[in-house]
């Protein structure tokens, strides 16, 4: 048996959704699901005070990039100690998790060609695709990558044809982090596409780009979704004033139609592995709400 050390939440669930859960030794601070692994020594930490708000967070983050630093710290004499086949890690982001360039300097000293460094780096809906095969193939389970795979791209085309259906296609802006304001890119438009809405700002396939609060009036979308990177609904709701206080909030379409919503950013749609679908399924309720209902409102998503 492989002796897994997974550095990134999603490669944690994809792990488990393969059915190789009883294979991973080790975690990043930010795994926390499924919930039995927990129970996992914890190899990273993070820097950065994230009881700050929004702004003193985002600040303290590029202070720290700037000088040529990670936000996190990586734990390597546990790292040594566990002895692992597999580390996974990504490239993708460096606020995300610990990135390859970090993780590589870490192990230096000790790392072998017994153990095996994976980067994973999603941009796009495709790209998760392709990283969940390459971390079954990797830990040997490469029939089982194509049949989630499968199972997950069939639930996603479900979605995708009920949706196409449908007349009214409402545009939708979602926010990716509230202070400063960021819009959601990378795979997030294509969601938005898959369960039937018109994204107004951010380009899939691109890093999630910051925006003026004068593009987001300019877009005046039908819905405003707010999905914060790494929080959950009630620190979103508790981040919240700093995006309603704004002058003419009040004035947007969305706002004036009582179409603004808050869904778990940490849990869904910031995580490219498998609940990504789950992610489209609150989009579907929320765009859609007389057609789809899989039972996620309360739990993954919110009215403002």
């Amino acid at each position: 048996m492989l002796r897994i050390v997974s550095l990134i939440a999603s490669a944690t669930e994809i792990i488990a959704a393969l059915g190789c859960e009883d294979q991973l030794v080790a975690r990043s601070h930010e795994c926390d699901f499924p919930p039995a692994i927990q129970a996992l020594p914890a190899c990273t930490a993070k820097k950065i005070d994230v009881t700050a708000n929004s702004l003193e967070i985002d600040a303290e983050i590029k202070k720290i990039v700037a000088d040529g630093l990670s936000i996190y710290d990586v734990d390597a004499e546990q790292l040594k100690a566990l002895k692992p086949d597999i580390i996974i890690t990504q490239s993708q982001c460096d606020v995300c998790a610990v990135s390859e360039t970090q993780l590589q300097a870490a192990v230096a000293d000790w790392i072998d060609h017994h153990t095996k460094i994976i980067s994973l780096e999603p941009n796009d809906l495709d790209d998760i695709w392709a990283d969940i095969q390459k971390i079954a193939d990797a830990i040997g389970v490469s029939n089982s990558g194509a049949t989630l795979i499968s199972d997950l791209s069939m639930r996603l085309s479900d979605i995708e044809t009920k949706a196409a259906t449908l007349a009214n296609q409402p545009s939708i802006v979602c926010i990716e982090w509230i202070s400063p304001l960021m819009a959601a890119g990378n795979w997030v438009p294509e969601l938005v596409h898959l369960a039937g809405g018109i994204n107004l700002l951010g380009e899939a396939g691109k890093h999630s780009p910051w925006m003026e609060w004068t593009a987001l009036q300019s877009a005046n979308p039908e819905i405003i979704l707010i999905i914060p990177c790494g929080f959950e609904i009630d620190r979103s709701r508790a981040e919240i004033s700093a995006l309603t206080a704004l002058p003419g909030w009040q004035s947007l379409t969305a706002v004036h139609r009582s179409q603004t919503f808050i869904a778990d950013g940490n849990q869904y749609f910031n995580r490219p592995g498998p609940r990504i679908v789950d992610s489209t399924e609150i989009l579907a309720e929320i765009l859609h709400p007389q057609t789809f209902s899989f039972g996620h409102h309360q739990s993954g998503w919110q009215k403002l």
